[in-house]
């Protein structure tokens, strides 16, 4: 029998609880406020001094990780479980030491001794989900409201369909943003970027980055592929797309293909819980460690 939960989520929180023999027993519970997973959807946290652990086992109806992704059209899911004390509980662990690998194994480690196990058979149990895209170009989002509406969908300097803030290349000359010196000295002030020409147009929303009146992206002389960077005329100077002096052009046919990077958050609280001798009833977790919640999307803009 496989020794997991299907969702197993520890908490960080404060709180005191009391034996049912009359003696007050005050426990602080200090958990990490990020939690981590193994298996089909097994989350957990876990500490040593105490050895102690919360979980929240949810099995009806089941979820995956997949399931906890699917963000609606505002970049948001929320996913509530109702915790019944049969198919869905939640539990307070102490432990007289704290076994390596406690919720990840297929066996059962033979040396637990569990010495407080405290269960609410009451509550819901809220996952919220947030999704963040961003084109990693090292340009902060927040700095390409070209516009300064307040609004990144709107901006979108090449017109490729793909705001700024998402979009690898601005300016759509096959040299990506974050190769053309945005923001050199990393201090999130752009007012340094890299303007070849000298025209005002910083090279990464610029086009024709040498003002020759050859599109950078044209200035494919040697290879035709989406990489001007690659063509040079003459190794002294660079690339002929930031040499003036070579203008030849090679029409460019598609755009380079553009990675959208991914990552999700996923955070919960649980209400209304029934715990023995324990006042409080909302209890706020912290996010969930996964490496399937940092992911990729690639798309090539037509042309």
């Amino acid at each position: 029998m496989r020794y997991s939960f299907t969702i197993a989520i520890i908490i960080s929180l404060l709180s005191t609880f009391s034996c049912n023999d009359g003696d007050i027993i005050t426990i602080a519970l200090e958990f990490d406020d990020t939690f981590e997973s193994c298996g089909n959807l097994v989350f957990y946290n876990t500490k040593n001094d105490p050895a102690e652990s919360l979980s929240l086992q949810i099995t009806s109806p089941a979820l995956s990780i997949s399931d906890l992704l699917k963000v609606g059209d505002d970049n948001t899911l929320i996913t509530t479980r109702t915790i019944n004390g049969t198919s869905n509980t939640f539990n307070y662990r102490s432990y007289a030491a704290l076994p390596s690998n406690l919720f990840c194994n297929d066996i059962p480690p033979s040396d637990i001794i569990i010495t407080n196990d405290l269960e609410s058979t009451t509550g819901t149990a809220v996952l919220t989900t947030k999704l963040t895209e961003d084109d990693n170009d090292t340009v902060l989002a927040a700095l390409e409201d070209i516009n300064g509406n307040g609004d990144l969908t709107d901006d979108d300097t090449d017109g490729d369909g793909i705001p700024n803030y998402l979009d690898s290349d601005d300016d759509g000359d096959n040299i990506l943003t974050r190769d053309e010196k945005p923001d050199p000295n990393k201090d999130n002030i752009l007012d340094d970027a890299q303007d070849t020409d000298g025209d005002g147009i910083p090279d990464y929303l610029d086009n024709d980055d040498d003002g020759d009146g050859a599109l950078t992206r044209d200035e494919e002389n040697y290879s035709q592929d989406q990489n001007p960077a690659n063509d040079v005329t003459n190794s002294e100077v660079g690339a002929d797309y930031l040499n003036p002096e070579v203008f030849t052009m090679v029409s460019a046919t598609k755009y380079r293909e553009h990675t959208i990077y991914e990552t999700y958050v996923i955070t919960m609280t649980i209400n209304n819980i029934s715990l023995p001798n324990i006042s409080q009833d909302v209890f706020n977790f912290g996010s969930l460690t996964n490496g399937a919640l940092s992911t990729s999307r690639k798309l090539t803009p037509d042309f």
